[in-house]
């Protein structure tokens, strides 16, 4: 079963929940999907190694076959190549690893090779030195545009015989769609704001149009108001867990403490989350 967890702004709690969740739970694997800044492994304290760069093939002209045609610029849609009236450029960056310009080339000018864009990481010894707990993460390198291609490489690691629980980036664009897209159950936090409730409007009507079941959390309940709540009360939104604005949580938190390993109460709460989106999960496949 695979569980996204999200949100339509950042700062909600996203990451507390999903690391709170996943060592609440047994035989589970967790991946910070949220690439471009990763942060799950600043509250796991695992050492970890590096599994595999992630390519994407970018195109290499040979400029002594180009007859400057036009042909595989008029085709991209990126604009990662432009054709000038003596001369013929890539703009790696926006380049999407089609290979539709090859394909196009009357010449056969277009060559590819692979361009690192990012590395996939995981805890050094896996699941056996980790009391069955699987990390992996994503990290994309500075200055490259694209999140989606090293999100999806992330998510080839997951083990469909065994619960994963994805970190998703926040807001609603690409990378979010990358993550979720394909999950059973989304978990969206949020927070009791005027800024929580905006955004979470933004994050459900993305769920919804992909057909995911979701429900909300409310972190830092007790701040705000209570628009959140109505919210989700009238339009039938189920309201799984409330985390309140809880010194000790926050002092916690600021350590890099996972408040489930000193609070006893809040791990059985995470499992009791877990075992309701599994009983719906598996009424809706019946």
């Amino acid at each position: 079963m695979k569980i996204a967890i999200a949100s339509g702004k950042g700062g909600t709690g996203k990451t507390t929940v999903a690391v709170n969740l996943a060592l609440a739970l047994e035989d589970v694997q967790l991946f910070d999907c949220d690439v471009e800044e990763p942060n799950c492994h600043l509250f796991l304290g695992f050492d970890l190694e590096k599994v595999e760069d992630v390519n994407i093939p970018t195109p290499v002209i040979d400029k002594s076959k180009c007859d400057l045609c036009g042909k595989c610029s008029e085709f991209c849609r990126f604009n990662a190549i432009a054709v000038l009236p003596k001369d013929i450029m890539v703009f790696p960056a926006l380049c999407h690893g089609c290979g539709g310009c090859t394909m196009v080339c009357p010449e056969g000018a277009i060559s590819e090779e692979d361009r690192s864009i990012g590395v996939i990481d995981k805890n050094k010894g896996g699941d056996g030195d980790s009391g069955g707990f699987e990390f992996y993460r994503g990290l994309l390198d500075i200055g490259e545009p694209m999140a989606s291609p090293v999100i999806s490489a992330l998510k080839e690691h997951i083990d469909v015989d065994r619960t994963a629980i994805l970190d998703a980036p926040p807001g609603t664009a690409c990378p979010v769609i990358t993550s979720v897209g394909d999950v059973d159950y989304c978990i969206l936090v949020t927070e009791s704001t005027p800024f929580g409730l905006h955004d979470l409007l933004l994050a459900v009507d993305v769920v919804r149009k992909l057909e995911i079941p979701f429900g909300v959390i409310i972190n830092r309940h007790g701040i705000g108001d209570e628009k959140v709540e109505e919210y989700c009360n009238s339009h039938g939104i189920p309201i799984l867990m409330k985390i309140p604005y809880d010194r000790k949580i926050a002092r916690l938190y600021s350590e890099g403490i996972p408040f489930v390993g000193r609070m006893p109460e809040w791990k059985n709460r995470f499992i009791r989350l877990f075992d309701t989106i599994r009983q719906e999960h598996e009424g809706v496949r019946q």
